[in-house]
């Protein structure tokens, strides 16, 4: 092997885009930078660090589930996520209910990034990348954007703990705040994932190449240890320097006139998002669009569950005693409406596959909605009806159409309700494994 082809060079790459972050930090640098400077300082710490966490998932595989390494490498990428609506929560309990509300909305923002521009993104590059990489889940049909991806179908305990998380978030703006009831079902659902899936079988592991291949030469003893190292150095850099290159971002955009709250509802969720992005834009740029999609989905659930939840949980430490995280009548209904774009965006997945209409379709609704909302804060689009009465127009629309389909592709809810329940039970040996389901 060459040495400019050996596998450890792609990691000194890695590395090296971490480089400036880690020694401007160490010294106390980064506080002189200019903005500019720590956005792309920072920006470059975070494109290295997902290169190696996707490189320890990859490489995990070989001694954990699947899901499980999916799952660890989600909470990793998003967990910037995390700590800047902590941050609010806390700011609101500490007695600013503005805080609230931000906290609330770089949530919900948040979750509809995942699955407006993540979800219909990859699709979209996967269709694209498949001319170079035959990737075999990507089937071409005849007739207008009828290309699709195929999905795994294991990952129906996944797609169903989804569901019965959004079913409930419909709920939460109906208490008046996220309370210990809320926080109580969501953390308890991804839990119990949590259990299911970490007592799955190791599936075999796909052939890899590259770094990830080289890693899983090593011995156990070996390898387990290089694992944690990945996953704990790129979440150290992800957590670290997602912050400061958001808030960069932030600043930037007010610059350019841009309100501060629309900025922390999307320009934030979008920076702290980039590491799940880029991972899953490297594994489909592997081929392995499957378990690009498995990591996006996993980093939907953990959001829609333990991020809900622990803001209740973190405003009441701010608090100094219990009390459940309050937030606006616009706040509601930015729930609302991120529920009911999971709802649709599952009625998509019920069958396992998703076309380019459907991610274009997804992607649409998104960015217009965005879109025009931004246009009536800054009064570029005549004020027919509020920003309230836009979000619950495109909630009824996200429902119609999601009800729609989900009638329409009742028997392939009925069986990926039939998978989900079969992992369940074999997970916890109260059914033998059975062959794959028929579609």
């Amino acid at each position: 092997m060459s040495r400019l082809r050996h596998p450890l060079v792609g990691v000194a790459m890695a590395l090296l885009l971490t480089a400036p972050w880690v020694g401007s930090s160490l010294f106390g640098a980064v506080g002189g930078f200019s903005n500019i400077t720590v956005v792309t300082v920072a920006g470059l710490s975070v494109l290295g660090a997902s290169f190696l966490l996707a490189w320890g998932a990859e490489t995990a595989e070989k001694d954990v589930p699947r899901a499980f390494a999916i799952a660890v490498l989600a909470v990793l990428a998003v967990a910037p996520e995390y700590a800047v609506d902590a941050l609010y929560a806390f700011q609101a309990g500490r007695g600013d209910p503005e805080s609230a509300n931000l906290a609330v909305a770089n949530m919900t923002g948040a979750n509809r990034i995942l699955i407006g521009l993540g979800w219909s993104g990859i699709a979209l590059f996967t269709v694209y990348k498949a001319k170079a990489t035959d990737d075999p889940a990507v089937e071409t049909r005849r007739g207008f954007l009828a290309d699709r991806v195929n999905l795994d179908r294991d990952i129906s305990l996944e797609v169903m703990f989804l569901f019965l998380a959004t079913m409930w978030a419909f709920l939460v703006p109906l208490g008046g705040g996220i309370d210990a009831i809320d926080a109580f079902f969501l953390v308890g659902l991804y839990v119990a994932y949590i259990a299911v899936v970490l007592r799955g079988d190791v599936e075999e592991v796909e052939e890899q190449v590259g770094v990830p291949a080289y890693f899983q030469s090593f011995a156990r003893a070996a390898r387990v240890p290089i694992v944690i190292g990945l996953f704990a150095y790129s979440g150290l850099m992800i957590f670290t320097a997602v912050e400061p290159f958001a808030h960069g971002l932030e600043v930037l955009g007010e610059d350019f006139g841009i309100p501060a709250f629309f900025m922390v509802q999307w320009i934030a969720p979008l920076a702290s998002e980039s590491p799940e992005l880029i991972v899953v834009a490297y594994l489909v740029n592997k081929a392995r669009s499957t378990a690009g999609f498995n990591a996006l989905i996993s980093s939907k659930l953990n959001q829609w569950t333990l991020l809900i939840g622990t803001l209740v949980v973190v405003y009441s430490i701010g608090l100094g005693a219990y009390g459940p995280l309050p937030f606006d009548e616009k706040q509601a209904a930015e729930i609302w409406i991120t529920a009911a774009q999971s709802y649709f965006a599952l009625a998509i997945l019920v069958n396992f596959d998703i076309s380019l209409r459907e991610a274009v379709a997804l992607l649409v609704l998104f960015l217009s909605q965005v879109f025009l909302e931004f246009g009536l804060i800054r009064g570029f689009v005549p004020e027919v009806l509020t920003s309230y009465e836009l979000l619950l127009i495109y909630t009824a629309i996200y429902m119609i159409v999601g009800t729609a389909m989900f009638v329409r592709r009742r028997d392939s809810l009925r069986r990926l309700v039939g998978r989900a329940s079969d992992t369940v039970q074999v997970a916890f040996g109260s059914k033998e494994p059975t062959p794959e389901r028929a579609d």
